[in-house]
């Protein structure tokens, strides 16, 4: 609507562009084509409360989604292999064994200490004695978020994901926890154990 028009509605005098728009706001008016949304604010983990979108919001949010999807599973899924320019592999070196290696490297690199503690350990004793069929199983659970693994191999997730149920390395991983000091040695052990696994 144009400002003189919501100036006739308003019985105002004509407004300037910005003043129209404060109108609109001030007003909360429909009569600008705009639904007022209630102020949303940070309620920090508190998730008691669904989100309130304004039909532009959910619209922006549908048309992002598939975009983000494709994003996180690119972010996921390590590089096909046969990708990888020939000079950057190291030499005399078959896919399986650089397979390996990424999947030990990224389960020391999580970016928390606790995780890369225990899945560094576990990868750099396991993984080079597992066969292909095993990797996989092993890739989809290095897959999920840090912190899911972290409750996964501590048993604080008493019910696995849908995905991972059937999956004989998760539960071999978590048998293993079960035994492990890790979390429970010494601060000379703690440091010995990393040490091992090279992770320092």
């Amino acid at each position: 609507m144009h400002s003189s028009a919501l100036s006739r509605a308003l019985g105002t005098s004509r407004l300037s562009s910005s003043s129209f728009w404060s109108t609109c706001i001030s007003t909360r008016s429909s009569i600008c084509g705009v639904q007022h949304q209630q102020q949303r604010g940070y309620r920090g983990e508190a998730n008691d409360s669904a989100p309130v979108l304004s039909p532009i919001e959910q619209a922006l949010n549908e048309s992002a989604k598939p975009k983000a999807d494709a994003i996180f599973a690119k972010h996921v899924e390590m590089p096909k292999l046969e990708e990888i320019p020939k000079a950057s592999l190291p030499f005399e070196s078959s896919i399986v064994e650089i397979r390996r290696k990424r999947l030990i490297y990224r389960s020391k690199q999580r970016g928390w200490l606790e995780v890369d503690l225990l899945l560094g350990t576990w990868a750099h004793n396991n993984v080079p004695k597992l066969t292909e069929a095993e990797l996989d199983d092993y890739e989809v659970f290095v897959n999920q978020e840090t912190i899911d693994i972290y409750n996964i191999i501590t048993l604080r997730l008493t019910t696995l994901p849908e995905n991972l149920q059937n999956n004989t390395i998760v539960h071999q991983i978590q048998d293993w926890a079960r035994s492990s000091p890790l979390g429970k040695a010494d601060p000379v052990k703690y440091k010995q154990v990393k040490t091992q696994a090279n992770l320092i």
